[in-house]
């Protein structure tokens, strides 16, 4: 199991224990605030995004509003982590939430796509700090039992505030304006800061350091470039196509040259003796799969919505509804389960779920109404609830104190760059097939079907030619979800350690954060 804490490690940890129950209730409040804030931001702007596609235009940079959220957001969150681990986890939450608000504001300024896209990377630089910051606090505060029934308690709030996301994006959206899809983070950021400001007296250990710059660098820059020429592969033109080919090679040789960093750096940002135990590395491989078809579904499963079915904001957004509740639902589960079975049988339901869910998605494209999207929405709920649940406490209760903060960022770390390769790779699949099929028709953007006032302009052959050519790139888009579940489920079902981290002994009432 874990291991125990040493040195300045056992000083903050039990200066963390002795907080009294209305201090630890105080900071939990804290922490559901600011995982309202995440999710309620996840749901309001995916909802929204071909709205506003439509109204600023740029279809080739819809996929960039996700994957510039999600490349900052995903390369910073072990960064967070070690910080968390070194100067503790209150001021650097703190820091976190003061760049997600700030970039949240200036969202709903930008008056492009690209201002919206730097605004948005400006966010995630912020946001890859909240929830892995939080969780790590929760893991600090409470022993195993508590911390599989709290995540109840959390994904309740998570689903509240995505059950509340998609319904008050479309209304914004289709009454005032996409721009207080981005605003609405106001109140809700300022409330967690004011919570956990002054609820949580968290003591700070200095001790000597060396922060991974480097590393940080080297992986942020890596990935940026990888993402840039997947997403401009397809773009058109000789000339785009080598310059995209470029990107990819550079990208790939940062990379590698991260890998070389964090072999020899002191601190590194992602500890790669960590990834070579059987669990988390199985954990980590897994996520990065499972959010690439995770991120993949919940971003394109609206563009189906709206664009083929010619809904509204609010019904894109009502489609996304069930995932968030049913995760919310499943989280709750999992936690009983984990306790009376083990890791493995919660993570076993939930990939069965996701793989019924990817499965059903192939049926989509050439569905009429909105059940098929709905139930593949609610079936990957339930799978992201049982198998993330369990991913957090089994990696938090396989470390000691002292390693908790970067374990528990590494896994929100491989499902968010899972997310941002795999929506950058689906937008570029998504391209390359609307390309293939809309060359016939002329000028016709196919942001058209996006837009109520310019799809009402279209001639009736034209309209139906634009959705046939949507629904028939989105299918690719679908089988390449499938493709990456698939993986998912056989490297997780094949490598999650058996029989050893059944809980089952675990002393009841303990509030040592070591265990």
């Amino acid at each position: 199991m874990s291991r125990q804490p040493a040195g300045t490690e056992a000083v903050r940890s039990a200066a963390v224990r002795v907080l009294g129950r209305r201090a630890q209730v105080a900071i939990v409040a804290g922490v559901l605030a600011a995982t309202f804030l995440a999710a309620l931001d996840a749901t309001v702007v995916g909802t929204a995004m071909p709205t506003i596609v439509g109204q600023l235009g740029g279809l080739a940079l819809y996929p960039w509003v996700f994957s510039a959220y999600l490349l900052t957001g995903t390369t910073t969150i072990p960064l967070y982590g070690r910080l968390a681990d070194l100067y503790g986890r209150k001021r650097v939450l703190l820091v976190s939430m003061g760049l997600f608000l700030a970039g949240s504001m200036l969202c709903g300024l930008a008056q492009s796509m690209l201002q919206l896209v730097i605004f948005r990377a400006l966010q995630g630089l912020g946001a890859g700090g909240i929830i892995p910051v939080t969780l790590t606090i929760l893991g600090d505060l409470f022993p195993i039992e508590q911390r599989a029934r709290l995540q109840g308690l959390t994904s309740a709030v998570w689903g509240a505030s995505a059950v509340a996301g998609p319904a008050v994006g479309g209304f914004l959206t289709d009454t005032l304006s996409w721009r207080w899809v981005f605003y609405v983070n106001l109140p809700f950021g300022l409330a967690a800061l004011a919570l956990l400001g002054l609820a949580f007296p968290e003591p700070v250990i200095r001790r000597p350091h060396r922060i991974d710059y480097a590393g940080a660098l080297t992986l942020t820059l890596g990935l940026a470039l990888v993402l840039l020429g997947l997403l401009d592969l397809e773009g058109g033109g000789e000339q785009r196509r080598l310059l995209a080919l470029g990107s990819l090679v550079l990208g790939a040789a940062l990379l590698g040259a991260f890998w070389w960093i964090e072999r020899r750096a002191a601190e590194p940002v992602v500890p790669l003796p960590l990834l070579r135990q059987r669990l988390i590395g199985v954990v980590v491989l897994g996520s990065i799969l499972i959010g690439a078809g995770m991120f993949g579904t919940t971003s394109y499963l609206p563009l189906f919505v709206q664009g083929v079915l010619g809904g509204t904001a609010m019904t894109a957004g009502g489609v996304i509804m069930p995932f968030a509740v049913a995760w919310s639902v499943a989280s709750t589960l999992a936690g009983r389960v984990i306790l009376r079975f083990s890791f493995r049988s919660s993570v076993l339901v939930g990939m069965a779920a996701m793989l019924a869910a990817a499965l059903l998605l192939q049926a989509v494209p050439r569905s009429a109404g909105l059940a098929f999207p709905v139930t593949v929405a609610g079936l990957f709920g339930v799978g992201m609830g049982f198998s993330a649940t369990a991913f957090i406490i089994a990696v938090q209760n396989a470390v000691g104190w002292e390693e908790r903060g970067i374990a528990t960022a590494l896994v929100g770390f491989a499902r968010s760059i899972g997310g941002a390769v795999g929506v950058a790779a689906l937008g570029m699949i998504l391209s390359a097939g609307l390309a293939a099929r809309t060359g016939a028709l002329g000028n016709v953007p196919t942001t058209a079907l996006l837009e109520p006032a310019l799809r009402a302009t279209l001639a009736q052959d034209t309209l139906a030619a634009l959705r046939v050519a949507l629904a028939d790139a989105l299918g690719w888009v679908y089988f390449g979800i499938l493709t990456l579940v698939i993986l998912a489920v056989g490297l997780v079902v094949w490598g999650f350690p058996r029989g050893e981290l059944v809980v089952s002994n675990t002393r009841r009432g303990s509030t040592n954060p070591a265990e």
